[in-house]
């Protein structure tokens, strides 16, 4: 079972991905932890992707891409979890692709509907949380940063939302409820 979590920064896709990988054994795809990790990597790639994130822009189609498909190539018995990918129409149809090329296919499009505000203030919460932790702050847990990335998914992601609306893929769960409740409703859509 290959499945994509959309909604905004800071939704509780990663929350949710992982409540998945250890109840149903599927495999979570993070763009953003991949991209994290080539972040500090060193490399070319990693420094290309850290001048982008550092100004709240989304990297570019090429390097998520290239990034999944290594991931794809490597199987998961449990299926995928698509956490942060795709962000655009054009990645949406290369995941397609990306899908048939391994002979499977998406089984459903979850949306963590919440609301912006709130968000904001999850993230400010998350960044006091790690500053009282002793752990570092990440770049993009800002207000500013943030709200720029909130931007970013609304002009560049939010037409994910018709795209997989007209494949009948795009389901659609409270993402303001309590995390226990969003679990539930996610399994409710893939049948528990």
């Amino acid at each position: 079972m290959n499945i994509i979590l959309i909604g905004p920064p800071g939704a509780g896709k990663g929350t949710q991905a992982q409540k998945l990988v250890a109840t149903r054994g599927m495999v979570q795809l993070s763009t953003g932890d991949m991209l994290r990790a080539a972040k500090t990597s060193g490399t070319e790639i990693g420094n290309r992707v850290a001048e982008v994130m550092d100004k709240g822009e989304l990297v570019t189609d090429e390097i998520v891409i290239g990034l999944i498909e290594e991931k794809l190539e490597q199987g998961s018995a449990g299926g995928f979890i698509f956490d942060g990918f795709p962000r655009t129409l054009a990645q949406a149809d290369a995941l397609g692709a990306l899908l048939d090329r391994n002979g499977t296919g998406l089984h459903a499009v979850i949306e963590l509907v919440v609301d912006d505000a709130a968000l904001v203030g999850r993230i400010v919460k998350r960044a006091d949380e790690a500053r009282a932790a002793g752990q570092p702050v990440r770049r993009d847990d800002t207000p500013e940063v943030f709200n720029d990335r909130l931007r970013a998914y609304y002009k560049q992601t939010a037409p994910l939302l018709g795209y997989y609306h007209a494949k009948g893929q795009l389901r659609q769960v409270d993402g303001m409820a309590s995390m226990d409740a969003v679990e539930a409703q996610i399994a409710s859509i893939l049948g528990s």
